[in-house]
């Protein structure tokens, strides 16, 4: 049975970004708020004259009021619309992931309508986050539609999100359905990897970069190249399918080093070809000789996780670059990038431009990249933008 809704009304005036499709609401909007209302509780809203606009869920008593999920007043919210939802995505994901893939992204929150919701696959394995405490009211009907839609042998919760502690939910993680192994092997691009999915971070792959480590390998050939914050050694595999002359990889966590280790020697890699060093990688940085490497990569954890720290985590970012780029000689490639999402791109920009001048660098960008195609994002939903990435190019 599908759960009563309650309405809302809108001010006449707020209604734009309604009708513009933005999926969220915030309180400033509203004309009023039912009494009682529960985290999760299904609400309709209308304007002033009654004129229907869209339907969610109520969030909490906080800025965003209500999540945005259909602008159908006729659909009903219950297993079959999550399934419904579920397999729309999933078509998607079909069309862009290609060949040699079996891990991505399937659902997307608020770009799939489904606000608030990360369903990401892992072979036959499903790694899920409930990032409020309004989507989370679902999750039993949510797990009955993932397993009818996607079929998976099990489903491991990863809900671990900021936002969370901001509504006053605590971290939840664990075996929601099935079985899970301690490591499963994924394929990506015919390359193999061992993914923790109960102990790695996000849910256990950045699987946001798979496009960034394809276009890796067409630089990558013949080159010294720096993997830094490499994590499981996800570019640094990608540099050695290019056909890279050596690989270092620097990350300060000595469990993904060994994981990382263990996804070159998975692809057949010469141990020779590449190294793992426990270091902070800022320290590391700062100690790189002139032209010690050909390439860069910097893919660092999100630097700002809050706007009280946008200036540190600016300072931070440039920080890097700059060391970066005083190393790499004329000729050099630095790829970079910000998942900070308080961060725009026109400021990540700006900020690339302040340390090239600092290191006394001359840079072009050869190629921009944002989300991957399997994190599509809302046009009018702005705030889904948080990934960033540069090829640059030391001209002297």
């Amino acid at each position: 049975m599908p759960m009563k809704e309650s309405e809302i009304i809108l001010k006449e005036k707020r209604i734009g970004p309604v009708l513009g499709r933005h999926p969220w609401v915030f309180s400033g909007a509203l004309m009023n708020i039912p009494e009682g209302l529960e985290a999760g509780s299904p609400v309709v809203l209308r304007s002033e004259r009654g004129r229907y606009l869209a339907s969610g869920y109520f969030n909490s008593y906080s800025q965003i009021t209500v999540r945005i999920w259909s602008h159908d007043e006729h659909e009903h919210i219950d297993r079959l619309f999550f399934v419904r939802r579920i397999l729309r995505a999933l078509e998607l994901r079909r069309m862009l992931v290609g060949g040699g893939t079996n891990a991505y992204r399937v659902v997307n929150g608020e770009s799939d309508m489904l606000p608030g919701l990360i369903v990401d696959r892992y072979d036959r394995w499903l790694s899920v986050q409930f990032h409020n405490r309004g989507i989370e009211k679902w999750k039993d009907t949510i797990i009955e539609a993932l397993i009818e839609a996607l079929a998976p042998e099990g489903i491991y919760e990863r809900s671990e999100a900021a936002s969370r502690r901001r509504e006053g939910a605590n971290a939840s993680t664990g075996l929601l359905w099935g079985k899970v192994p301690q490591s499963v092997e994924i394929r990506e691009s015919g390359l193999s990897f061992n993914v923790d999915m109960a102990g790695g971070q996000k849910t256990g792959f950045f699987l946001d970069q798979r496009d960034k480590r394809v276009a890796l390998m067409r630089y990558a050939r013949d080159k010294r190249i720096l993997n830094c914050f490499s994590y499981t050694g996800g570019f640094g595999v990608y540099a050695l399918m290019g056909r890279a002359a050596h690989v270092t990889n620097v990350d300060s966590s000595a469990s993904a080093l060994k994981l990382a280790e263990e996804n070159a020697a998975l692809n057949g890699f010469e141990a020779g070809r590449s190294e793992y060093i426990e270091a902070d990688a800022k320290q590391y940085l700062a100690g790189l000789k002139h032209g010690e490497f050909d390439l860069i990569v910097l893919d660092p954890p999100a630097f700002v996780k809050d706007r009280s720290k946008k200036k540190e985590g600016i300072r931070g970012y440039k920080g890097i670059n700059e060391a970066a780029m005083r190393a790499l000689p004329p000729g050099g490639l630095l790829l970079t990038c910000s998942c900070s999402a308080h961060i725009s791109a026109q400021e990540f920009r700006h900020m690339i431009s302040e340390s090239g001048g600092a290191a006394g660098k001359t840079l072009q960008i050869v190629e921009a990249f944002g989300h991957g195609p399997d994190h599509p994002v809302l046009v009018p939903y702005t705030e889904g933008d948080y990934l960033k990435c540069l090829m640059l190019c030391v001209l002297e």
